[in-house]
């Protein structure tokens, strides 16, 4: 064998060994970990890269926080101020519902109990209860006589129909509401003055306090109360 062939297989040889320990390197734990540090700031500037322009990240997360606690704090405020609205409003409600209880009162109960009394109604209550659907109170406040379909009747001259108008019809057409003869009966002109008159219910003024003790004396004397 010559001197050439040797040399060459001895040069082969050391490569191959040199290979080999290239092939079973390992890394320390603090290459591994510079390594993985160069990464991810590879990857932070690439990502954040866009965003330079805003400032730091960090004061950035901070101001991120801030809105959105003032926006919370908004809609709490914003919270408090619409319950208090729904609370004005339902104070607003209520008055206006007392309000048109007691032009009810006046405008439509009374009227028709002083009507069905002066018509003899054998009892005015009643009647006024069947014709509650009948009437109602129009945006400016005065009285309506509907009909079932809830539009407004007119007499034969196109006036509106008025509540005495409509409480004689209604008796009219039911006679059996109506007193045979007229009502009258004892009662105490004055509580406590103990003296006795007759009293005729068709002249009461329902507006007045006394005549209408007085009716609910001559409903309790009638066995109506």
């Amino acid at each position: 064998m010559s001197d050439n062939t040797l040399a060459n297989e001895a040069t082969g040889a050391a490569d191959t060994s040199e290979n080999q320990a290239t092939a079973t390197k390992t890394y320390s734990q603090q290459e591994v970990d510079n390594m993985m540090a160069r990464m991810k700031g590879s990857l932070e500037k690439k990502l954040l890269k866009p965003y330079e322009d805003l400032g730091d990240p960090d004061q950035l997360r901070v101001l991120k926080t801030e809105a959105e606690k003032r926006a919370q704090e908004q809609q709490l405020k914003r919270g408090e101020f619409e319950k208090t609205l729904q609370d004005m409003a339902a104070k607003k409600d209520a008055e206006i519902s007392k309000r048109d209880l007691i032009i009810k009162e006046y405008k439509v109960n009374t009227p028709v109990l002083n009507a069905a009394a002066k018509y003899r109604a054998v009892n005015p209550d009643q009647v006024r209860s069947l014709l509650q659907p009948n009437l109602r109170l129009n945006t400016e406040g005065d009285v309506e006589i509907v009909d079932a379909k809830g539009a407004v009747r007119y007499t034969d001259t196109g006036a509106p129909l008025a509540v005495d108008d409509l409480v004689r019809e209604f008796l009219d057409s039911n006679p059996h509401f109506v007193s045979a003869a007229p009502a009258t009966t004892n009662t105490q002109s004055n509580v406590g003055r103990g003296t006795s008159n007759k009293v005729d219910i068709t002249k009461l003024d329902m507006k007045s306090p006394e005549d209408r003790k007085l009716y609910a004396q001559y409903r309790k004397a009638s066995g109506l109360a």
